[in-house]
């Protein structure tokens, strides 16, 4: 599939998507609102109808509309041209090329109509509002420094959490937000600030440079964050305009074709399982050759600038297709579903009402009594699933526990082979110099640390399988769930009115199903990397994140705190310093420093496996807690809905005389109201999927 786009068509096209968003909020908003008058009003007539939790979860999504954005992670190595790509995206020189790596702040780049910088701090310090010189000077500092803390795995500003740039640009404007991340290949601890925000953005822009293809960390972070986790990945094989610099004829074009197809090739052998989705390889949707300094060189001159020959084109209409396509549907389709189940559960609520209104008081309590089987059996529906959730946790709970265990005391099998690649080129004969042997223990202590990161991520990997496949299973419960529920339902309303009640609006597969149990549903899907469940979306969690937080916890600082004392190095420097110098030999000295360095590592592996064991257990309990808490607090709102709806009827019908054509009246025209803005977010549906190829 081929892109074309410019700056200009996507500007247009986010415009097209923020109305139609905008539209769909308005449309959701009066939903609710409507919801919530008829509710007061019904306190006069013949009592409310128990629509909270419709109105909360529509408002919810209207909420979530208006202000919804398109998130982008900037990702990539130190010196890859990621400030140098952003300044040619945005169209002029915004940010700094030049800034030093060690400010290592991410940087959240948004809309603002004044230009300023807020930098936020952990804990409770204030943020600070700076202008961008100010923020320049404050926040950067100078390369003897930076090799220092480098040297130390320390943070220039410990304190400081993330830094907001605000800018009146107008593809920010248009609901874009980035987020530039420091560089991955720096120290671990800035590494883990830009991985753990993988989870919260909508897509990743992943920064190579064509004459540096895929170095060994750059793979690292591809195997270890990237695959197999459901995210949205556009490759930039950045300069690719510097490819003809290295040739002996740069004029020469088969001499230039030539490097650039074995750059290719190097690129797609290493990528190409990264851009799998359904079965099908996007890689040419996926992956880009950009010349950013011409384009930016070109934007800065002419805003106009069709950028042709630098790449931008395509990648524009790539991201413009995700963004407006890809993304904005998803979003719209999860709207449309929510109107529509909240307009169902009205008209049911309504056509149940309208029958029971002609009863005397004394039927009616005699027809209440005569449901109270289904109710109990919907009681039990909730109480099976909640042990069904319960026994998933325990399952994957031991699961992943046990997983962690027997792979860290695997490590020792894999050890030496493994850490081959990690460990760093020492000239060993200066190793016995007493002013290098700093330099060596730092070098191998870093090595170590990027060694047990990646096995770290590694496994968890494997603890979000199983958590994936636990709630892939809970999932379709909650589908088989909702069916044998609605049937109950229909049973309880022929009970009442003697009929069943049709539903008012058409109902694709699968939408048909309750609230709660869609809602459970849309627990995964979204998880999976889908759109799904917009109460879920509002919630601001998934599993990944409880899972990702616990293990920030767990992770590398728990590992180190066992393997960096003196108690572990000094030992593997003795082994090196009694082989003499004869023996100090590269080969021989790398293979000592590895069974060393084994040696004492293996010896606290089972105290690891041991003392992780609880703070993992409680990962994983924690987000199944947390997804039984919504799922069985919504079926719990439903039900006791249900029962409050013929309760409310009855307390109405003993304390005052209702006019039959009068609340006839009001209910047939909340359904009709409610039925006029359902439509009107189907209209602006398929507004968006109208002509899907202009956007």
């Amino acid at each position: 599939m081929s892109y074309t786009a410019d700056n200009t068509s996507l500007l247009r096209d986010l415009e097209r998507v923020v109305r139609v968003r905008h539209q769909a909020a308005t449309h959701l908003s009066q939903i609710a609102k409507r919801l919530n008058q008829a509710e007061l009003d019904a306190e006069e007539t013949s009592g409310k109808l128990s629509l909270e939790r419709e109105s909360e979860d529509i408002q919810i999504a209207s909420d979530n509309l208006q202000k919804g954005l398109f998130r982008l992670l900037v990702l990539g190595d130190l010196k890859r041209g990621k400030s140098t790509f952003l300044n040619a995206l945005i169209g002029e020189k915004l940010l700094p090329a030049d800034v030093n790596p060690c400010t290592a702040l991410l940087t959240v780049l948004r809309y603002g109509t004044q230009k300023k910088v807020t930098v936020y701090f952990k804990g409770d310090k204030p943020p600070e509002s700076l202008d961008f010189a100010s923020f320049k000077q404050n926040y950067t500092i100078d390369p003897t420094e930076a090799k220092r803390l480098e040297a130390e795995n320390s943070s220039a500003f410990p304190d400081v959490d993330y830094a907001v740039v605000e800018y009146p640009l107008p593809l920010l404007e248009k609901g874009i937000e980035i987020v530039d991340s420091p560089g991955l290949n720096d120290t671990e601890t800035r590494n883990e600030l830009s991985l753990n925000y993988i989870h919260n953005c909508h897509a990743i822009l992943f920064v190579f440079r064509a004459m540096q293809p895929c170095t060994l960390e750059e793979r690292r972070y591809l195997e270890n964050y990237i695959k197999g986790r459901g995210l949205t990945v556009f490759f930039l094989i950045n300069a690719w305009d510097e490819i003809g610099k290295g040739l002996i004829d740069p004029d020469d074009p088969d001499e230039l074709e030539e490097a650039q197809n074995r750059l290719r090739t190097v690129f797609q052998t290493y990528l190409t399982d990264y851009c799998q989705k359904d079965g099908q390889n996007r890689y040419e949707e996926r992956v880009f050759e950009l010349s950013s300094l011409e384009a930016l060189r070109r934007r800065v001159k002419d805003a106009e600038d069709s950028l042709e020959g630098t790449g931008f084109p395509a990648f524009l209409g790539a991201l413009n297709t995700f963004l407006t396509q890809e993304r904005a549907v998803a979003q719209l389709r999860q709207a449309r579903t929510l109107a529509r189940q909240v307009y169902s559960r009205t008209h049911e609520a309504i056509e149940r009402r309208i029958p029971l209104l002609d009863q005397d008081i004394q039927e009616l309590k005699q027809r209440i009594q005569g449901v109270e089987p289904e109710f109990e059996q919907l009681t039990q529906i909730r109480d099976q699933f909640q042990d069904e959730i319960r026994m998933m946790r325990d399952t994957k709970v031991k699961a992943v526990a046990d997983s962690f265990r027997t792979y860290v005391l695997n490590l020792e099998k894999t050890f030496e082979s493994d850490f081959l690649r990690y460990q760093p080129t020492i000239d060993f004969l200066e190793f016995l110099q007493a002013e290098r042997r700093e330099a060596f223990n730092a070098a191998l202590k870093q090595a170590f640390e990027q060694y047990i990161q990646d096995k770290l991520a590694e496994w968890e990997r494997t603890a979000e399988e199983y958590l994936q496949e636990g709630f892939s299973q809970l999932a379709q419960s909650a589908a088989n769930y909702g069916a044998t529920y609605n049937q109950i339902v229909d049973s309880m309303t022929e009970k009442l009115i003697g009929q069943t009640i049709p539903s008012g609006v058409r109902v694709d597969a699968g939408e048909e199903s309750p609230t709660w149990a869609k809602w459970a549903m849309g627990f995964f899907s979204l998880a999976s990397g889908n759109v799904a469940g917009v109460a879920l979306a509002a919630a601001g969690f998934t599993w990944q994140n409880i899972l990702v937080n616990w293990l920030a916890v767990i992770g590398i600082s728990s590992f180190l705190l066992i393997f960096t004392g003196l108690t572990f190095w000094n030992p593997i420097g003795l082994a090196l310093m009694g082989l003499g110098v004869g023996a100090l030999q590269a080969e021989q000295a790398r293979k000592e420093v590895i069974k060393a360095t084994k040696k004492e590592f293996v010896k606290y592996l089972p105290q690891l496996s041991q003392e992780q064991q609880e703070p993992i257990r409680q990962a994983v309990k924690d987000c199944f807690d947390s997804y039984e808490r919504e799922v069985i607090q919504r079926l719990n709102d439903d039900i006791k809905s249900r029962q409050a709806e013929l309760d409310n009827l009855l307390e109405q019908k003993e304390s005052r005389e209702i006019n039959r054509q009068t609340e006839l009246k009001r209910l047939r025209g909340l359904d009709a109201d409610i039925l006029a803005e359902c439509r009107q977010v189907e209209s602006v549906y398929e507004e968006l999927l109208l002509v899907p190829g202009e956007i």
